[in-house]
């Protein structure tokens, strides 16, 4: 699949099916592989794959399992949060157990203007694009890395994590910023505040206060170190 030119907002589908998956971040950008192997989910990916190429990633509003084999889990269809970030799939292989390996690239977040009918197993939204057009040309931000690689020194020390410093000094600014905003290890709601900030500055400015505040609700300070981040 060729990527989408950053001037066509407009291709975006009006319509979009959602995967939900607590505590996973899609941002503008950046790449998240899944592995599908709940069958709504499977159909939903067979769709995509014949129709539109794009699945939204958003959160429920309470935390859960999805994607679970559990028939429990399966079965429940929690609220979700309102914005979310549609993804491009980008590469789609199917197991021969049933289940879907994709990589899916974050292109655009919406703002769910309601939910559809379930017709597939699978949930979809209306989707709005509108109020974060700028999401486009995010990767052409140009941010300093300086400070949020200190703030990162700070935070791996305090949490006792190792990070490939070298690699991530190589990296442009807006790349390092999403990049840690997925990957540390905050609660499913400041991903979402992260993910909900205006644009990179704004998101810059609560990842920064995020890791200044050192530790997570329930972390205390001999608890078992969490392993090794690249």
């Amino acid at each position: 699949m060729t990527p989408m030119s950053a001037s066509k907002l407009e291709t975006l589908p009006e319509v979009l099916p959602v995967f939900p998956l607590t505590g996973s971040l899609l941002l503008p950008g950046n790449y998240m592989p899944l592995n599908i192997f709940e069958p709504r989910y499977g159909r939903m990916v067979e769709d995509v794959q014949a129709g539109s190429p794009y699945i939204g990633m958003v959160q429920p509003v309470v935390p859960r399992n999805d994607n679970a084999p559990d028939p429990l889990t399966v079965a429940d269809d929690p609220e979700l949060y309102a914005v979310g970030c549609a993804g491009r799939l980008e590469r789609c292989e199917a197991q021969e157990d049933g289940r879907y390996l994709v990589l899916l690239r974050g292109i655009c977040r919406f703002r769910s203007r309601g939910e559809l009918p379930t017709e597939r197993g699978y949930r979809t939204v209306r989707a709005d694009y509108s109020e974060f057009s700028d999401d486009l040309g995010e990767t052409e931000v140009v941010l300093d890395p300086d400070p949020l690689l200190g703030a990162l020194r700070e935070f791996a020390t305090r949490r006792r994590m190792e990070f490939d410093l070298d690699r991530l000094q190589a990296l442009p600014g807006v790349a390092l910023l999403n990049g840690l905003s997925v990957a540390l290890p905050f609660s499913p709601g400041e991903k979402q505040a992260l993910l909900e900030a205006e644009g990179p500055r704004d998101r810059r400015d609560l990842l920064l206060a995020l890791m200044g505040m050192g530790f997570a609700p329930g972390m205390a300070e001999d608890d078992p170190a969490p392993p090794r981040v690249h």
